[in-house]
């Protein structure tokens, strides 16, 4: 079986129930992955999802989990969670009341196995198309 990594994590919105709604990006291989602005410093939601000759399966997840993501940081680029200085996503605990046992966060190359694995242990899982 082709392994496959996570490349990109896209915000897609709420859904009417106040749900957050992520496509969970992967590509067969990491190497020259890139896309729009993925330099753009601070990213402030400049970059867009890879070109479209790299991804080769999504994710979608619906969540009550709000994510932070890479792209919309006023501090880092895309690029920065590339070479894996900061993740590509990370669970927003801002609203929490204390800390969670088990905190979620995707890095760029993240093996899909591993990404589903952490999902479930927060009884979260990615539905992938057929």
């Amino acid at each position: 079986m082709e392994k496959l990594y996570l490349i990109y994590i896209n915000s897609v919105g709420k859904d009417w129930q106040g749900n957050y709604l992520y496509e969970f990006l992967y590509s067969n291989t990491i190497k020259d992955v890139d896309g729009e602005d993925w330099d753009a410093v601070p990213a402030s939601n400049r970059p867009e999802p890879p070109r479209e000759e790299f991804v080769k399966k999504v994710g979608k997840l619906t969540t009550n989990v709000k994510l932070s993501l890479v792209q919309q940081s006023d501090t880092f680029s895309v690029w920065d969670a590339v070479d894996g200085i900061i993740a590509l996503g990370w669970e927003n605990i801002d609203e929490y009341d204390e800390y969670p046992e088990i905190r979620l966060w995707f890095k760029f190359g993240e093996e899909i196995k591993t990404v589903n694995d952490k999902l479930y242990e927060k009884d979260i899982v990615l539905e992938y198309n057929k």
